[in-house]
């Protein structure tokens, strides 16, 4: 029951993201949140999905906190072309799916540097790990986990 009030909150929370958007906002809320259009591996329709993302070398990660099951990465497993939308760019990339424990680690390390705050928070109320978990509690808790790294293609 916990779990679904929670998935619930969360859809509410990302309604409010693509709404911030969608009212010219993406400026601001595009610092930590992006608007990811997969394709619908079953419908064939677009699906957008508002995410938090690390930028790095000129590539978006995304971390997948339902794993291999959110609908979002099974879609980009079914097609890796997708959609962003970040600050106030629009662009086409392509989407690898990472499950390699020691890369999400690697991706959690880096969120944690520099987000300690949020991200320790995250750590202690979602996953039951110290604010500041050590590496083997992040290789862990990564086995569990999945990512996606979007490399960006072109504009739109």
């Amino acid at each position: 029951m916990i779990k679904m009030e929670f998935w619930n909150r969360m859809k509410n929370i990302q309604r409010i993201h693509r709404w911030l958007y969608a009212i010219g906002l993406g400026a601001v809320i595009g610092k930590i949140i992006l608007l990811l259009t997969t394709t619908g591996r079953k419908s064939g329709l677009k699906r957008v999905t508002p995410l938090q993302y690390e930028e790095i070398d000129g590539k978006y990660f995304l971390g997948s906190a339902r794993g291999m099951k959110a609908d979002w990465y099974r879609n980009i497993e079914a097609d890796g072309r997708v959609e962003v939308r970040v600050k106030n760019r629009h662009w086409r990339g392509t989407a690898e799916t990472i499950a390699d424990p020691a890369r999400i680690a690697d991706f959690l390390e880096i969120r944690l540097q520099r987000h300690p705050f949020m991200m320790g928070l995250l750590m202690q109320k979602t996953h039951g790990l110290p604010k500041r978990p050590n590496r083997e509690q992040l290789l862990e808790l990564a086995g569990h986990e999945a990512m996606v790294i979007i490399k960006p293609v072109e504009d739109l």
